[in-house]
């Protein structure tokens, strides 16, 4: 399996803090690659330098054989590189659908101005609404995205992402804050996904991640630790040491 997506030797220093330590990895094209560590182990700031929002002070990203390192956040979405939240706003008062809209609207370059006129382009209808259907939101097409549940509006995020036509998902966390049911509904979700785009999951649920990923790697204090199967992590005696614990039920 060819890889889409390489982060080589990166460091990011904040101050006395250094946040990435020669991190390593590799995402593998149609690959589902999880990411784990203990609070501060630089995982977000990891996928923070992958989507553009901060720049390394050493290293390189290479997305399909490409030097991306300077590249800016927009340049890497409108490539092909979706953060899961890079939306960040979801507009309360407008439809799920015309949300998604926005994100097909952004993707195309079109102007916002005429928006009135544009809630009636099926060019943009049609994507958004194919979008809800991945994320198993269509139901939800028409009513207020204020109103969606908390799991739903993660789910309405994800399909603002797909739109934009990602080939790369970066996802930080999107089952935080979740419960045991909209959890399960999102790993559904995610697994649905899988082999359809090349996903990094940097989450903290570790049901989600054994789950989930094809591959794992476990980061502390800013580098990776080790990169395996999810059956042989769960068997690495160095990472159960170092965040897993040494009880099995931990698993």
């Amino acid at each position: 399996m060819s890889e889409i997506l390489r982060a080589e030797k990166l460091v990011k220093r904040f101050g006395a803090l250094i946040a990435t330590n020669g991190l390593d990895l590799t995402l593998r094209r149609g690959e589902l690659h999880g990411v784990i560590g203990p609070n501060g182990a630089g995982k977000t700031t990891f996928l923070h330098q992958l989507a553009g929002e901060v720049a390394p002070d050493e290293g390189r990203i290479y997305f399909e054989g490409r030097d991306i390192t300077q590249a800016s956040v927009d340049v890497r979405a409108l490539g092909g590189i979706g953060r899961s939240y890079q939306i960040t706003s979801v507009f309360k008062d407008f439809s799920v659908l015309e949300n998604v809209m926005l994100a097909v609207q952004a993707r195309q370059g079109s102007s916002f101005r005429f928006w009135s006129i544009a809630r009636r382009d099926k060019t943009l209808s049609d994507p958004a609404y194919a979008a809800l259907h991945e994320v198993h939101l269509a139901y939800a097409a028409d009513r207020k995205a204020g109103s969606l549940g908390y799991g739903e509006k993660r789910q309405l995020e994800i399909a603002m992402t797909l739109a934009m036509c990602p080939r790369v998902l970066l996802l930080d966390e999107p089952m935080a804050g979740m419960s045991q049911q909209e959890s399960s509904r999102l790993i559904a979700l995610l697994h649905g996904l899988k082999g359809r785009y090349s996903i990094v999951l940097v989450e903290h649920d570790m049901d989600a991640v054994f789950a989930l990923a094809d591959r794992i790697s476990v980061l502390l204090y800013g580098a990776v630790i080790a990169c395996d199967t999810p059956e042989s992590i769960q068997r690495n005696e160095h990472v159960k040491q170092a965040y897993l614990g040494d009880d099995d039920d931990d698993f």
